[in-house]
């Protein structure tokens, strides 16, 4: 089973930035998806995914202020978020062993970290 540690979550005020990763027990990179999802409240949404074969793909809402990023040799997968938006808060979750294809698509996903939480506050 993989195992995956979020880190990197906290609370900052608007407009600034945090990082997020997330370090992988095993290689997550090799033959699917993997991505950032959040929730707030009951809803989770996608919000940056990675497929093996292209990528990386983001939510509307985060482009151009989001980057999803890998590190193969450290299997850890990172979201650099800038210019962080009230809406922005929730917790944080990484995914991996997604379907290749289906990156949006939460159910495909077999593994999940315990979740980082973000606030943002104006």
């Amino acid at each position: 089973q993989v195992h995956l540690v979020e880190s990197g979550g906290g609370s900052v005020q608007v407009g600034g930035s945090l990082r997020l990763s997330c370090a992988a027990s095993v290689d997550i990179f090799s033959s699917s998806c993997v991505g950032w999802f959040r929730q707030t409240g009951r809803r989770r949404e996608g919000v940056a995914v990675i497929d093996h074969i292209g990528g990386p793909h983001y939510a509307n809402s985060v482009k151009g202020r989001f980057t999803i990023s890998k590190d193969s040799a450290k299997n850890t997968l990172n979201l650099q978020m800038n210019s962080l938006k009230p809406e922005d808060t929730g917790v944080y979750y990484c995914a991996a062993g997604g379907r290749s294809g289906r990156c949006w698509s939460e159910v495909y996903y077999a593994d999940w970290g315990q979740g980082t939480q973000v606030t943002v506050s104006s």
